[in-house]
């Protein structure tokens, strides 16, 4: 099987993001005409720029690498996914709630999965200016300059993207929330949130690139009980993410850890 030059893939796949985002980026802006909407379910709203940016990231990136399988939040799932050793693990518009209320929390968000760890993540942001990347080894960016997660080492007095804090988390502090959550994650990679964590099911998509974003920029990425996140699993789900600076990751899981259990008792694993 054919080696992957980590670095020149990454380039590669930045200027996918960036194609695909800026064609995103100008129907946003309302240049094309009108866009439609629906909700796949309530509340979860796709638009049929979702869907074209999909099928453009899927031909660009197979292009890329036509041995590995595909895994998007907007295509049907093929279990030949699980024969391949690499996979591309895609969600087209990630925070489309925000995309289609003209706010800029929005990303392209592309991972390279081999053998189950992501290898390259790039996150683009439009609307933002901001691309964000990583590589394995390769340490994480914002827009080609180095970041690195913030020291923090007490969980009271952690800044977290949120709208509202549970009562028991009063002692928290709330920054800017963006609708993706790869964006929020990398937030913290770059120093500029301590913690985001989430107790409910989700997608591989939904943080492939983002966590790799996070780690290779110091901080810890794991599911809602401080596990580790896997991929190109065949239920290619996981119960929450805790995404945090090293120092109070344990703190967090241990803070969480009831809630975790309390919501989804049965299903670990």
């Amino acid at each position: 099987m054919a080696v992957i030059d980590r670095t020149a893939m990454l380039a590669a796949v930045e200027d996918a993001a960036r194609r695909v985002g800026d064609m995103a980026l100008a129907r946003w802006k309302g240049e094309g005409g009108a866009y439609q909407v629906w909700d796949k379910s309530p509340g979860n709203p796709v638009s049929d720029i979702d869907l074209a940016a999909d099928a453009a990231l899927k031909t660009r990136l197979g292009a890329l690498d036509p041995a590995a399988g595909w895994l998007s939040e907007e295509t049907a799932d093929d279990p030949a996914r699980l024969a391949c050793r690499r996979i591309w693990c895609v969600d087209p518009i990630d925070g489309t709630r925000d995309f289609v209320r003209g706010r800029t929390g929005w990303v392209v968000s592309i991972a390279l999965v081999d053998d189950g760890v992501p290898v390259l993540g790039v996150l683009y942001a439009p609307a933002r200016g901001e691309l964000w990347r990583a590589g394995l080894g390769l340490g994480a960016q914002r827009n080609g300059a180095p970041i690195g997660v913030g020291g923090c080492t007490r969980l009271a007095g952690a800044r977290v993207p949120a709208d509202a804090l549970a009562a028991d988390d009063a002692d928290l502090v709330m920054v800017a929330k963006p609708n993706s959550i790869a964006l929020r994650i990398a937030l913290v990679a770059a120093g500029e949130a301590d913690l985001v964590a989430t107790l409910r099911w989700g997608y591989e998509w939904d943080v492939a690139a983002a966590a790799l974003i996070a780690t290779e920029a110091g901080a810890r990425a794991t599911d809602a009980f401080g596990e580790r996140l896997l991929f190109n699993k065949r239920d290619p789900r996981a119960f929450g993410v805790l995404a945090s600076a090293p120092g109070i990751h344990a703190e967090a899981v241990e803070r969480l850890a009831e809630r975790a259990a309390r919501i989804a008792p049965a299903t670990r694993g």
